[in-house]
């Protein structure tokens, strides 16, 4: 009779865990972040439009550790005129998916000014990025040593933690692994602002 909370706990601990992460898909038109987005909700190519506003899909993924996540995406278009609405959607983020082209050298430049811009909103000081580096199937991509230093990563905030995965959102290559990156570095600082309020 006295067992009885035990055998739950057992139970409980046996059940998969669900968690929900709030995301937010950035990137200069034409990255392919609409494309990831789709590519993760139907596990299919989906032919798209560049966006005007905003995309959102609640999307649940069950990463390598057999765990089920829900994440919450919200995928905002990249043309400039929208970009200064970017930290509207970035505000109380788990974390920040930026994709970038790897085909498309002559913006570079643009995509590190606009991912080092986001990066320094006092909101998104230490939200985790995983930067999307699409279309490395394509024969002229950069290498990911080539992305890391045209986007300075290095030069992102040392509170900032980072993961550069390399994608083919079209046939979903990279993606998952990603995601399990990025899940990884959230969890990572969710127990660190955990601790930070005990020392309170």
């Amino acid at each position: 009779m006295g067992n009885g909370l035990s055998d739950q706990t057992s139970i409980l601990s046996s059940l998969p865990s669900f968690q929900s992460f709030h995301i937010v898909i950035l990137g200069l038109d034409c990255a392919g972040k609409t494309t990831v987005l789709y590519r993760l909700q139907f596990n299919e190519f989906v032919n798209t439009v560049p966006t005007k506003g905003f995309n959102t899909e609640k999307i649940k993924v069950t990463l390598g550790n057999s765990k089920t996540v829900t994440f919450h995406f919200w995928d905002v278009g990249g043309q400039e005129k929208l970009r200064p609405l970017w930290k509207s959607y970035t505000r109380c983020t788990d974390g920040i998916v930026f994709v970038v082209d790897s085909v498309d050298v002559e913006r570079m430049e643009e995509a590190k000014t606009e991912l080092h811009k986001i990066t320094r909103i006092s909101e998104n000081q230490g939200v985790p990025v995983l930067i999307v580096a699409n279309k490395q199937d394509l024969r002229n991509s950069l290498s990911l040593s080539e992305i890391e230093k045209l986007l300075a990563m290095g030069e992102l905030s040392s509170c900032t933690p980072w993961h550069l995965q390399p994608t083919c959102a079209i046939i979903g290559d990279g993606l998952k692994e990603g995601l399990e990156k990025l899940h990884d570095m959230i969890i990572k600082r969710r127990k660190m602002l955990r601790q930070q309020k005990k020392k309170r």
